[in-house]
């Protein structure tokens, strides 16, 4: 397709309920086929940027995907029968899809996940302790608590107000600050290393003690509501250091939250690429879910029915039948995108040595016997194929025997649909850190498979 490269606003300001927040509307470039790929990394920095909380992110997704032209679906309404780009967001979740013309007989899908481990404000936020006004919050997944300390930390989330209404916020400001013992207190540290107790060692603090507002305060002002209108949130700490391209050649990204929105944006770009190209008789989706980092069992992981739901409804608007859609589910392919281990060079050993990943070399298909990921020598065969279409180099990624295997949304897409899945994602260093790494190339490279699945399985 012909696009021409369009400003759009994203992260907020595209709905009524997020312009009512405070901080900041991020101008965020629309993926386009005319697009250079130094354009492409400068426009998912953008986007990352804008996307602190998985909401955000859901906002940054929808805003690209309308201005390509998809058409915003309620959770609750009819699916459209019509040919057409098509989506729908529920939270920290959404999923588009492109109903093709014709009679389809499959779905060819693509999955990543919006959220990062964080660290997120409790329900009763307020404490003090040594003079300091602090903030109470609640670790979230597997972080590495360390990179969170001495940095400057802003806030974002959501709000319930009475009404029912939800509104996201954003405070970009440094607020936030979680400082690290002085090691004239901590003369071990040396020795032993750096040890944080996740319950009293990382708790932000954001003023001195009687000079802030509570943090109901805080929000209800920053929404210009009354205080006893908010009912609830959901709010996240999150670094404020803008995402950057580093190295000395420029060919590394450094970023929060690469794992996982380097794939949603490659995910998204890729899909808006895929219109009017996409194989015939498949139906193109793209699912990006919520709380793949604990486990994915919520009404918007990858371990509950949202998507099953969501294909079924969608088979049958397109006239499949049950027993027409079920045949179509067996002919499918889901395509689990996240986040895979480069191999880190100043701890090689922790690496499994007949499988070491290189940054800016190709996307890694990541396989585990034992189920942590999806590939198998069956589902890895499209993928592959598409890679070689597309000219993308493809490594492989194997976990050492000796050391415990995280997982993907790949093992629970399978497991809820019955349809051969592959994991896959672009190599970065440092998983799970509040700043991560990965390689300009790969990025690319990511996009271009993707679309490539869409086009040619």
């Amino acid at each position: 397709m012909n696009r021409s490269i369009r400003q759009v606003r994203a992260g907020l300001g595209s709905t009524a309920s997020v312009r009512a927040g405070w901080k900041p509307v991020h101008e965020v470039e629309v993926y386009a086929a005319e697009m250079s790929d130094d354009e492409y990394i400068d426009a998912l920095l953008r986007s990352i940027g804008a996307s602190p909380t998985p909401y955000h992110c859901v906002e940054t997704v929808a805003t690209l995907l309308e201005d390509a032209g998809f058409e915003s679906v309620d959770r609750i309404a009819t699916i459209p029968g019509a040919p057409g780009p098509y989506y729908r967001r529920d939270g920290g979740s959404v999923m588009a899809w492109i109903m093709p013309e014709g009679n389809p007989d499959r779905f060819t899908v693509v999955g990543a996940h919006t959220d990062s481990p964080n660290l997120r404000i409790r329900a009763n936020a307020d404490e003090t302790s040594g003079h300091w006004d602090q903030l109470g919050v609640e670790v979230y997944g597997g972080v590495l608590l360390n990179s969170w300390l001495d940095r400057d930390l802003g806030m974002a989330g959501r709000v319930t107000l009475t009404s029912g209404e939800v509104r996201l916020f954003l405070d970009d400001r440094p607020i936030l600050r979680i400082p690290q013992l002085a090691i004239h207190l901590d003369r071990e540290i040396r020795d032993k290393g750096l040890k944080l107790d996740p319950q009293n060692h990382v708790t932000p603090l954001w003023s001195v003690e009687e000079q802030s507002p509570s943090f109901l305060e805080y929000v209800s002002d920053r929404l210009g509501v009354r205080a006893d209108e908010i009912l609830a949130w959901d709010a996240m700490v999150f670094d404020t250091q803008a995402p950057a391209r580093v190295g000395l050649n420029n060919d590394l990204i450094a970023s929060a939250r690469i794992d996982n929105q380097l794939s949603c944006f490659a995910a998204t770009s890729a899909l808006v690429d895929a219109v009017g190209t996409t194989a015939d008789g498949a139906i193109a989706v793209m699912a990006l879910f919520d709380h793949e980092e604990v486990g994915s069992g919520s009404a918007t992981g990858a371990d509950g029915s949202a998507l099953s739901s969501l294909l079924e409804r969608i088979g049958s608007a397109a006239g499949l039948g049950r027993t027409s859609f079920l045949q179509a589910l067996s002919r499918s392919y889901v395509v689990s995108a996240d986040c895979a281990h480069a191999t880190h060079p100043n701890y090689v050993d922790k690496h499994e040595p007949n499988h070491k990943i290189a940054v800016n070399s190709g996307v890694v298909v990541k396989r585990n016997a034992n189920q942590r990921y999806a590939s198998d020598a069956v589902s890895e065969v499209p993928f592959r194929n598409a890679c070689a279409a597309a000219n993308v180099p493809v490594q492989t990624y194997v976990h050492r025997n000796d050391l415990p295997c995280g997982s993907t949304i790949g093992p629970a897409t399978a497991a809820q649909l019955g349809v051969r899945t592959i994991d896959v994602g672009a190599p970065q260093l440092a998983m799970h850190s509040a700043r991560e790494t990965s390689g300009v190339t790969d990025a690319v490279y990511l996009r271009d498979a993707l679309a490539a699945v869409w086009q040619h399985v």
